[in-house]
């Protein structure tokens, strides 16, 4: 760069996973620790919502985080691909692509291609003061993601490139790619930059990536120093030791880096991704990845190893302050004083939609959340197994509004039931738990994706509820009082209570005794948690907060020992499960 030589030693952190009053605090702790680049991913679900519906605004900001970026002296690399991975929802790609049936993602498909086009039209435009090569921080962007993990078509990729130069975009580009012989070979493009993706085994890397690049700088774009969580499993962490040790083996070897990831931050909402490897397996709530930087914004060990490592390198001389840390309260417990049951108001978050078959989220135009089928039983039927054919992820079972079963996709197993003679209403209300975010399985159909049938007997005539919890749909409930003696608390159902806050600061909620739901915060969602762990606690950033009255409302899916949360200042994201260092490498994804 101005003709002198620039490794770059980068931190991912993702504009969309930190709410942006946080956004400089983040970008200030990654510079004090040495970095001189940061680099996020730009996902497209967050930017269109809806098909021709653009949103650049709020924590979807991407040009205001970047400029950010840049005055405070840091160069950025951007990876706008249409797909991302990420762990999240959908890799990025928005539900409603689903709506295409004969849509073919990530390749030169003309009605994909169409709809990345209309995308592109509207995000470059955001971008392109912000190259390097306009004054601006970026100076660099990638043409597809980890694309050699998933195709081989070359004519894509150039289709990209193409578009991203035709739009005048002039810094370098890139692709990055685990470093074997499949992925190289299918990821890359000839004159263009390629990089590689890898956790541990740098020197076994680097020498792949030689192979087919000889003369190239070398570069891991992704340098996995921790890992995500998946729901029943433990917490995922690494020895700051062994992350430092690896690094200081890519920087002998005159490599630039980026820590993929630097600071994590939380999968808000609905947007956690999921895994399907041998099974399904969603992604949590938290995505802190054991970064350097914690999921709510404090140095970890692995941050002082880190910089430690550079400055034995002569990269991180400068003494930059941190800024000070941000203030953890505990807000005690917290009462729920109203509900609202879900079925006895159905009509009043949904409108109702008959369908012969019980059909997917994506064909009723819903993208995220829940969806409720109904349908009238005949009876008397005695004993028959209930089967949900392919049902995408988790649904609970009713007749007569008596709960008789849970079937989830990873364990998808019939339920017996009876039918009395009078016949029976039949109640099915499944969660989509986060699409598929890797692998060839991406085309991940949410909701009832075949049929419902007793033994062999397919069930038709079906009134559906799309529940996608967005908007204002808590104004439209009516809200009981629960009384005070009550004990245990049923549902499916909303709860709702107040927290007054004199100081807003950082907070976790602890759902001690609650099974599996989802919370909103003065409205915004935080995301899911669920008994089965790891993570006990969600994130609540200060910002979100008031000074005085502020709503909490829990949507419990199955009802709680007692009615009430509580707000701690500690974080508990599980028990810890170490992360085996010496098989980090793009093995584990596949």
């Amino acid at each position: 760069m101005n003709g002198e030589p620039v490794r770059i030693i980068s931190g991912a952190i993702h504009y969309f996973r930190v709410v942006p009053e946080y956004w400089r605090d983040r970008l200030l702790k990654l510079q004090a620790c040495g970095f001189n680049t940061v680099e996020t991913y730009v996902a497209w679900n967050v930017h269109e919502p809806e098909e021709g519906r653009f949103c650049f605004d709020g924590i979807a900001d991407v040009a205001e985080f970047i400029r950010l970026a840049g005055e405070l002296g840091l160069h950025v690399i951007v990876r706008p691909s249409p797909y991302i991975c990420a762990e999240w929802e959908f890799g990025g790609l928005p539900a409603w692509l689903l709506g295409y049936t004969d849509m073919r993602l990530r390749c030169s498909d003309p009605l994909y291609l169409s709809k990345v086009d209309a995308y592109y039209d509207a995000l470059i435009p955001q971008l392109k003061p912000l190259l390097c090569t306009n004054g601006g921080p970026i100076i660099a962007m990638q043409i597809e993601n980890e694309y050699g993990s998933y195709g081989n078509d070359h004519g894509y990729l150039d289709y990209l490139r193409r578009g991203l130069i035709d739009r005048s975009v002039d810094v370098l580009l890139f692709t990055s790619d685990g470093p074997t012989d499949q992925m190289l070979q299918g990821g890359t493009l000839d004159g263009v930059l390629a990089t590689v993706n890898f956790g541990s085994k740098a020197a076994e890397s680097f020498a792949k990536f030689r192979q087919y690049r000889p003369d190239e700088p070398l570069m891991c774009m992704e340098y996995w120093n921790g890992w995500f969580d998946h729901w029943m499993e433990g917490h995922h962490t690494r020895d700051a030791a062994d992350v430092a040790a690896v690094l200081d083996e890519m920087l002998e070897a005159d490599a630039s880096v980026n820590f993929y990831m630097f600071h994590g931050g939380t999968n808000f909402g609905f947007y956690n991704g999921a895994n399907h490897i041998k099974t399904y397996e969603p992604t949590v709530t938290s995505y802190d990845y054991d970064s350097p930087l914690t999921e709510w914004g404090e140095p970890a060990p692995k941050y002082w190893a880190v910089r430690e490592v550079l400055r034995k390198h002569g990269i991180a001389a400068r003494d930059i302050p941190l800024p000070e840390s941000i203030p953890r309260r505990s807000y005690g417990q917290v009462a729920m004083t109203s509900c609202a049951g879900l079925f006895g108001q159905l009509e009043k978050l949904s409108a109702k939609i008959a369908r012969t078959n019980p059909e997917p989220m994506e064909k009723l135009g819903q993208n995220y959340g829940y969806i409720v089928y109904t349908t009238q039983v005949s009876g008397p039927r005695r004993g028959q197994e209930l089967h949900l054919q392919e049902v995408h992820d988790r649904a609970q079972v009713f007749v007569d509004g008596v709960p008789v079963g849970v079937v989830e996709r990873w364990n998808p197993q019939p339920l017996i039931v009876d039918i009395p003679s009078e016949g029976a209403s039949l109640t099915i209300l499944v969660e989509n738990m986060g699409r598929i975010n890797y692998g060839p399985l991406l085309k991940d159909y949410k909701g009832i994706t075949e049929g419902v049938r007793l033994d062999n007997q397919f069930l038709f005539g079906w009134d559906i509820y799309p529940l996608p919890l967005n908007g204002s749909w808590a104004s439209a409930l009516e809200w009981s009082d629960i009384p005070q003696e009550t004990g245990e608390l049923s549902g499916p159902a909303f709860y709702r209570g107040t927290v007054e806050a004199e100081e807003p600061a950082d907070t976790f909620i602890r759902l001690d005794g609650w099974r599996k739901g989802i919370v909103f915060v003065n409205g915004f969602h935080l995301g899911r948690y669920w008994e089965r762990g790891p993570q006990k606690t969600l994130y609540v950033p200060g910002p979100l907060l008031k000074k005085g009255a502020n709503e909490i409302i829990v949507f419990e899916l199955h009802g709680a020992e007692a009615s009430s949360v509580a707000l701690v200042d500690t974080p508990d994201l599980g028990k810890a499960k170490g992360v085996d260092t010496a098989v980090i490498s793009f093995a584990d994804e596949e």
